[in-house]
């Protein structure tokens, strides 16, 4: 296994340095043409093109809040002009009229806890920009390391059964049809209960992670005694899944959640047999809990 993957990586660097292509940046518009490279290398590109998307949007967010911070700067130095304003004209009254001083003296007062609070509104803000940051950082290196895990654990599936790749800060696990029912069933097969044997293990060492488990199927029309439509088999076959996770390898059904998407989230046309097989499947969907980040959001 180890010198298979040394093979396979020297592969890739090989393929890199003597392409006489060069591969577009992170960032930079994706050629309109095809990359003519070797499938491993495609899959390792759309990875790092996933993840430059999530970055670009975690990057917005953290530019929205230091233009907040931008804008609490100068609230504060517009204060403290302010407050400069009212200490000169404390001072100029002093020794006029005292009930003058007496009022002045209160809306300095004022003017000065005012400041103050704004001054504290900002260190919070600052202080929760930088948690925000850490958690966003931890879970990016949460859902690598699964993304990893999960390769290494799958390796004896064929790719045209089962692959594995991150998306949106998520990791997608689709297993085709082929792999775990029969046409019209929602019985998972023998070989299918093995592969989910192997991602059960994984979840129960990572109690981090929530897991949506989504039925898709391709756009042939279905009515059985069963299920009435594509809709109905593909929740069906979710649940089979979300049944053996539970019941067989105890994964808490708290971090689990069924759905069905039908015909209606195509992966590929519908028009030959081959982009059908590619629709047919269900992905389990791996993402690192949200409990931290919205507590932060909603705090601040």
């Amino acid at each position: 296994m180890k010198l298979l993957r040394i093979s396979l990586a020297c592969f890739v660097v090989a393929t890199m340095m003597f392409s006489c292509k060069p591969i577009y940046k992170c960032g930079e518009q994706k050629p309109a043409k095809k990359l003519f490279v070797p499938k491993i290398f495609q899959v390792v590109i759309d990875e790092r093109d996933s993840l430059c998307t999530t970055l670009a949007v975690r990057e917005n967010r953290i530019a929205e809040l230091n233009v907040e911070i931008a804008g609490l700067n100068k609230n504060i130095a517009d204060e403290n002009l302010k407050f400069n304003q009212l200490e000169q004209q404390y001072n100029d009254l002093m020794n006029t009229n005292l009930s003058q001083s007496e009022q002045y003296t209160l809306a300095l007062k004022q003017k000065s806890d005012e400041l103050s609070a704004k001054e504290k509104l900002l260190f919070d803000r600052e202080s929760a920009l930088r948690e925000l940051q850490k958690v966003i950082a931890h879970q990016d290196s949460v859902t690598k390391r699964l993304n990893s895990i999960l390769r290494d654990a799958l390796l004896g599936f064929k790719s045209d059964e089962l692959s594995v790749e991150i998306k949106n800060g998520k990791v997608y696990v689709s297993m085709s049809d082929k792999l775990l029912f029969k046409s019209g069933s929602a019985a998972v097969e023998t070989k299918g209960m093995e592969a989910i044997r192997v991602l059960a293990d994984v979840l129960n060492k990572n109690a981090d992670i929530d897991i949506l488990v989504e039925g898709h199927t391709d756009n042939i029309p279905i009515k059985t005694a069963l299920y009435r439509d594509n809709w109905d088999l593909s929740v069906a076959r979710s649940i089979s899944i979300v049944r053996i996770l539970t019941d067989e390898y105890k994964v808490p059904p708290t971090r689990l959640t069924a759905s069905g998407k039908g015909e209606f989230s195509p992966r590929a046309t519908n028009t030959t047999p081959e982009g059908r097989a590619q629709n047919r499947r269900t992905e389990i969907i791996l993402s690192p809990k949200l409990d931290v980040i919205m507590q932060l959001l909603k705090a601040n």
